[in-house]
């Protein structure tokens, strides 16, 4: 029996069915994978269909990480399901059809929602040591796979469901040294100075240990750079050794990548670098040793790139940059131009948007008419008491605001990025569920008592930190290469720690009663463009502006959602303009045509206990919505922004703990939120 195919409408039902049943346990689903394996294989032991089993894996993926059904009865009642739909593999899914081998095609309409972290650190980032951290890659990656890990408060910590994909990004700068210094076993541990580093009488600082890996120039280093060097290499060796032990095709994906770290005069210019592969990868990674000029790293990326191996680098903390992450000139201070904006392009396809240091979307300052731009606002530039970063050049609006100029006067837009998320945690994990918050890094915040009263040189204040983010991808299926494929086509999206899942299509033909139809998706493709593209001009002169779907629906351990809006940026007459529009409302209401903002749906949050309205908001939010103020001729931009019902910030939870009064220097509660990747209108394209 050879070419055996599944019935699309059958296992569609199954599937639906599956995924609605809302199961909670990842071991229950693992079981089921294997149950489900088991009998189809059974059946037809040697031609069981790779398609088939990729189904498997999606579904499992979907159970472990979707549904609202907790309980241990859903579970039980779970497990009856999925051996009847056994049985109903075994009898009906499976059919020989001994002339064909075509297997079932999976097109752009059956992209799902996969949610993970591409921005994590371990004890092999120099910082994360020194700062008593002592779990390892490994203990990252079974992290994320949803395992509990030690953590320096003394407790375990575990997300409360696992993530989709995950890639550690330690810093490449001295990658895994202080760890080998620490041990007398290996020719690093045995230098003069890894003795000095290990004393604890008196206990090293961090200034003197910053001075000795990175010495003044003129002084013969602490560190031979040769074996700094082999250290580094043999450490990067083993980046790839652990993402294949760990990844699990349609369960966990596993990608290779470090964080490239450079900065001036404490302006942060930080990029993570991430492999599409774990084959071919550098002998060592490009780290700000090489150069602190991203230009520099462009041209390494792009040499990586032409010998076979595809690589991209996403910004973060533009936030703490001072304008230089989004500049209007090149390193050496000339014009921007063409060639510098597609190697940038090239090479920089997305944006992180949201992490623990801050939100990097907007501020209050440059978009004094969002009434949300304030969110999780973090502007201190690292290491300098409190001296604030520039906003122009630092915030991702801004910088698609700038590249709608540099478009229509120059005709090249070198800042069209996808946006996602990622927390930039130092423990291994990801604190991102404020209910759920284990701080930073280690001893600078790692216990309650050191977040409510301790600063270190990466905050002043503990409490001003945030529990962000995640990113989000729309991928055919949960493997290396189509995560991998959807970071680089920008069909992306980014939380702040909750698990919304949004998207966005624009279009010229989008019919009115579109987001009631069984197949909305596939029409939304084949019509028009997802987020992260351009949308071309209609040739159609009866279409006198885009039309726009979005689609948002809650995560199920989160607060219902309240609205979605619509964020535009033009040029007009010259000058970069935007605009925000509450687009879809909740509980049935209607934005004001003038303000265009939703009436208030009076959700509320209890501060002294932290329940939340459950009778407001709604689990899902689609809307068609047509630019009222559009110009065929000026380029913008449009993304959309959805955001929870009101629910307590980490901040709120930790003085519960601890018996003590809220904060009154931060809010006492949070709206969580998403993002999508814009669409860009082109009058020329």
């Amino acid at each position: 029996m050879n070419g055996m195919t599944v019935k699309a409408g059958t296992w569609n039902r199954m599937r639906n069915h599956l995924t609605t049943l809302g199961f909670h346990s990842t071991s229950l689903c693992h079981q089921f994978r294997d149950v489900l394996r088991a009998a189809c294989s059974s059946k037809y032991p040697d031609t069981s269909p790779k398609h088939l089993r990729k189904q498997i894996d999606v579904t499992v993926s979907r159970c472990r990480t979707t549904g609202e059904r907790k309980n241990k009865t859903a579970a039980k009642f779970g497990i009856v399901m999925f051996t009847l739909f056994t049985l109903l593999c075994r009898v009906h899914i499976l059919e020989a059809q001994p002339h064909s081998t075509e297997e079932v095609r999976v097109g752009p309409h059956d992209r799902k929602a996969y949610f993970g972290e591409l921005h994590v650190h371990s004890q092999n980032s120099f910082d994360s040591y020194f700062n008593s951290v002592r779990v390892s890659p490994e203990d990252a990656y079974r992290f994320g796979s949803g395992e509990s890990i030690p953590h320096f408060s003394g407790e375990r910590v575990q997300l409360s469901t696992p993530l989709d994909f995950m890639a550690v990004t330690d810093h490449a700068m001295y990658l895994g040294v202080l760890p080998k210094l620490d041990v007398d076993d290996n020719p690093l541990g045995r230098l003069e100075v890894a003795k000095r580093i290990r004393s604890s009488e008196p206990k090293i600082e961090f200034s003197e240990l910053w001075n000795i890996l990175f010495p003044d120039p003129s002084k013969e280093p602490d560190l031979p750079g040769d074996l700094v060097d082999a250290s580094i290499r043999a450490t990067w060796r083993e980046y790839a050794v652990l993402a294949d032990k760990y990844y699990r095709p349609g369960i966990f994906t596993t990608l290779v990548g470090y964080e490239w770290t450079a900065a001036t005069d404490n302006k942060g210019l930080h990029r993570n670098v991430i492999f599409r592969s774990t084959m071919g990868l550098p002998a060592i990674p490009f780290s700000a040793q090489d150069s602190i000029n991203p230009e520099d790293l462009w041209d390494w990326m792009d040499a990586i790139r032409a010998s076979g191996t595809e690589l991209l680098a996403i910004p973060h903390n533009s936030n703490q940059s001072d304008g230089l992450m989004f500049p209007l000139e090149q390193w050496d201070g000339s014009p921007l131009d063409r060639d510098w904006s597609e190697q940038r392009i090239r090479n920089e396809r997305l944006v992180e948007v949201t992490q623990i240091k801050g939100t990097s979307e907007t501020t209050p300052v440059l978009s004094p008419n969002d009434e949300w731009a304030g969110f999780e606002i973090f502007d201190e530039r690292m290491g300098t008491g409190g001296v604030r970063s520039q906003p122009r050049g630092s915030y991702v609006r801004d910088a698609y605001l700038s590249g709608l100029e540099l478009s229509s006067q120059r005709g090249f837009n070198p800042y069209m990025f996808g946006m996602i998320g990622s927390s930039d945690g130092h423990n291994s994990n990801g604190p991102v569920e404020e209910n759920n918050y284990t701080g930073k890094m280690a001893d600078i915040d790692g216990t309650l008592t050191l977040r409510r009263t301790s600063g270190s040189g990466i905050a002043r204040h503990n409490w001003s930190l945030s529990a962000s983010g995640l990113a989000g991808v729309w991928s055919e299926e949960n493997s290396r290469e189509a995560i991998y494929d959807a970071l680089e086509r920008r069909e992306v999206f980014a939380t702040s720690g909750t698990r919304i899942r949004i998207r966005m299509f624009g279009g010229w033909d989008y019919p009115s009663g579109l987001m009631e139809e069984p197949k909305w998706v596939s029409v939304a493709y084949r019509n028009g463009v997802s987020m992260g593209n351009v949308l071309p001009p209609s040739e159609d002169a009866a279409h006198s502006a885009p039309i726009f779907v979005i689609w948002a629906v809650k995560d199920p351990s989160s607060a219902w959602l309240q609205r979605i809006q619509m964020i535009k940026g033009w040029v007009e007459e010259g000058e970069a303009k935007q605009q925000v529009y509450d687009v879809g409302c909740s509980d049935s209401l209607t934005p004001d045509p003038v303000t265009h903002r939703c009436p208030d749906n009076l959700a509320t949050v209890d501060t002294k206990t932290c329940d939340y309205s459950k009778s407001r908001g709604d689990v899902v939010l689609a809307v068609r919505w047509t630019d009222p103020d559009f110009s065929p001729a000026q380029d913008a931009f449009y993304y959309a922004r959805v955001l929870e019902n009101p629910t307590c910030r980490w901040t709120t939870w930790d003085a519960h703990r601890l018996g003590l009064p809220l904060l009154d220097t931060v809010s006492p509660t949070i709206q969580e939120r998403a993002w999508s990747s814009p669409i860009w209108y082109r009058p020329d394209t």
